[in-house]
C-alpha cells in the first residue's frame, strides 16, 4: 500500500505541477493585476460566502463515498444510481438558500450576479469532486489525477485568450473570470460522468428513498464536519469585506496573499485524495498505518516548512514578482498566513486518517473548536489589523486544529511516540532554519538563500534516515 501511495502521488503531482503553478502564477495572478485589488476584493469575498453553505451541496457524500466505495467497490452502481440525483436536489436547494442569505445580508445588483453564477459554479465543482470520488475510491488513481486538472486546463485556455488576445486590448472583466470557470467546470463535469458511468455496473437514475435515507443518515457526521470547516476556512475574507470601511481594498489586499497559500494547499489535497481511500482500505483489513503515516508525514512535513521559510523571508520579494499594487501590504498579510500552510499541509495527513477511520465525532469537535476562535480572533483582530489580523486568526486556528488532531491519532490508535523520528525532524528543521538565516547574512542574496533552502530539503531527509533512498529507487523501478 505504501508503495501504491508514493508511486499514484508522484504521478498526480507531476501533473500538477505542469498545470497549476501556471495557472495561479499565469492566470489567476494576472486576472487579480487586470482588474485591481477593488474589483477582485468585490469578487473574493462572494467567491468564499459561495462557499460557506457547501455543506448543502455535498452533505458529506463526497468523504462518505470514496471511503465506502474504496470498501465495497460491487456497490458504485447502486449508489451512483441514487447519489446523481440527490446531488441535483442538493443543488437546487443550496442555490435557492445561498441567494436568499446573500439578499438579507445586503448583497445587491451585480453583487447578486455574481453570487449567482458563483453559486452554479460551487454546484459543478461539487459534482466534478463526488464523481472524481468513485475513481479515487476504485483506485484508478490517475484517471482522477487526469480529470484533477482538467478543468484548470480549461481555464488556462480560455482565460489566457480573453488577457492576452489583441481583440480585446487589454481589457479583463471580472465577469469573465467567472463566466470561463462556468465553460470548463461544465465540460469537466460531462467528461467525469461519461467515465463513472463506464465502470458502474449499471445506473438507472431514480429517487431512491432507501439509498437516500441511508445515505443522509451515514453522511451526516461528514455533513456537519464540512460545514465546520468551510466556515473557519472562508469566514475571513468575508469578514474582512463587512466588518471594514474600505472592505473592498482589504479584503483585496487579503486575496492577493491567500490564493498563494491556496494554490500550495492544492498539493495537499492531493495527499488526502490518494490517502483517504488506501487509509479507509487498510483499516478495514486491519493492516498497520503507521508505516504509511510515517511516510506521509516525511513527505509533506519538511517541503512544507520549507515554503513557509522562504515565504517568511522574502514575503515582499514574492509579492512584487507576483503583483503590480499592493505590495507591502500584501507582503505582510502573505508572511503570516504562510506560516500556517505547516499546520495546513499536516492536517491532510492526520485529518483524513481521522476520515477514513470514520472518527468524525472527534473531527467535528476539533472544527468546532477551529470555528469559535476564528471567529472571536477575526472579531478581535480585523477592526484594528486589517487583513493582517484575519491572517493571524487563521495562523492561530490551523495551528491549534494539527495538534488536536495528532492528539486524537495518537489516542485511538495507540501509536508510540517515536522520540528517534521527533529529534532528527526537529534536527533537520533547525540545520535548514540556521542555514537560510546564516546564508541571507553572509550573502545578503535571496537566490543563495534560496538555493541553500531547496538543497537541504533534499538532502538532509536522506542523509537524517527519515527518506530511504532505496526505497525510492524500488518505487520508481516499479
Amino acid at each position: 500500500m505504501q508503495k501504491k501511495f508514493v508511486g499514484n502521488l508522484l504521478f498526480v503531482l507531476l501533473l500538477n505541477l505542469l498545470v497549476k503553478p501556471f495557472w495561479i502564477l499565469g492566470i489567476d495572478v494576472a486576472v487579480q493585476n487586470r482588474v485591481g485589488a477593488e474589483e477582485y476584493g468585490l469578487y473574493y469575498p462572494i467567491f468564499g460566502f459561495s462557499i460557506l453553505l457547501n455543506i448543502i451541496l455535498d452533505f458529506g457524500i463526497t468523504n462518505y463515498n470514496n471511503r465506502n466505495i474504496a470498501q465495497h467497490a460491487h456497490m458504485l452502481g447502486r449508489y451512483f444510481s441514487g447519489i446523481f440525483n440527490i446531488k441535483l436536489m442538493l443543488g437546487g436547494l443550496y442555490l435557492i438558500l445561498t441567494l436568499l442569505l446573500g439578499w438579507m445580508i445586503g448583497y445587491e445588483g451585480k453583487e447578486i450576479k455574481l453570487l449567482l453564477i458563483l453559486s452554479v459554479n460551487q454546484f459543478l465543482a461539487s459534482l466534478i469532486l463526488y464523481l472524481r470520488s468513485n475513481l479515487s475510491g476504485l483506485h484508478l488513481f490517475k484517471i482522477e489525477g487526469a480529470l484533477s486538472v482538467t478543468d484548470r486546463l480549461l481555464m488556462i485556455a480560455i482565460c489566457g485568450y480573453l488577457l492576452w488576445s489583441e481583440r480585446f486590448e487589454g481589457v479583463f472583466e471580472i465577469e469573465w473570470f467567472v463566466y470561463a470557470q462556468f465553460a470548463a467546470y461544465v465540460i469537466t463535469a460531462l467528461i467525469a460522468f461519461l467515465i463513472v458511468l463506464k465502470k458502474a455496473s449499471f445506473f438507472k437514475p431514480r429517487f431512491d428513498l432507501a439509498v437516500f435515507r441511508l445515505i443522509l443518515k451515514e453522511s451526516m457526521p461528514f455533513a456537519l464536519l464540512v460545514l465546520l470547516m468551510s466556515f473557519y476556512y472562508r469566514l475571513d475574507s468575508v469578514m474582512v469585506e463587512r466588518l471594514l470601511i474600505d472592505g473592498k481594498y482589504q479584503a483585496g489586499v487579503y486575496a492577493q496573499a491567500y490564493r498563494i497559500l491556496e494554490g500550495f494547499n492544492m498539493f495537499g489535497y492531493l495527499f488526502a485524495g490518494i490517502l483517504l481511500p488506501i487509509f479507509a482500505r487498510m483499516i478495514k483489513q486491519n493492516e498497520s498505518i503507521q508505516k504509511l503515516l510515517r511516510t506521509s508525514f516525511n513527505l509533506i512535513f519538511i517541503p512544507s516548512m520549507s515554503v513557509a521559510l522562504i515565504s517568511y523571508l522574502f514575503p515582499y520579494e514574492v509579492m512584487d514578482l507576483l503583483y503590480v499594487e499592493n505590495i507591502e501590504e500584501s507582503a505582510e498579510v502573505f508572511q503570516i498566513l504562510m506560516l500556517s500552510f505547516i499546520a495546513i499541509a499536516l492536517s491532510y495527513v492526520y485529518g483524513t486518517l481521522l476520515t477514513a477511520n470514520g472518527s468524525l465525532k472527534e473531527l467535528n469537535l476539533i472544527s468546532a473548536i477551529g470555528l469559535i476562535l476564528n471567529l472571536v480572533l477575526n472579531l478581535w483582530l480585523i477592526p484594528t489589523h486589517g487583513a493582517k489580523g484575519a491572517a493571524i486568526a487563521t495562523l492561530f486556528t490551523q495551528a491549534l486544529v494539527i495538534l488536536f488532531q495528532i492528539f486524537f491519532v495518537k489516542r485511538i490508535f495507540q501509536l508510540k511516540v517515536r522520540f528517534d523520528f521527533l529529534l532528527r525532524n526537529l534536527l533537520v528543521v533547525l540545520l535548514i532554519v540556521v542555514s537560510a538565516y546564516g546564508a541571507l547574512e553572509l550573502s545578503n542574496s535571496m537566490l543563495t538563500t534560496l538555493t541553500t533552502i531547496i538543497l537541504l530539503s533534499l538532502i538532509l531527509p536522506f542523509i537524517s534516515g527519515l527518506v530511504s533512498l532505496k526505497e525510492v529507487f524500488k518505487i520508481f523501478r516499479q
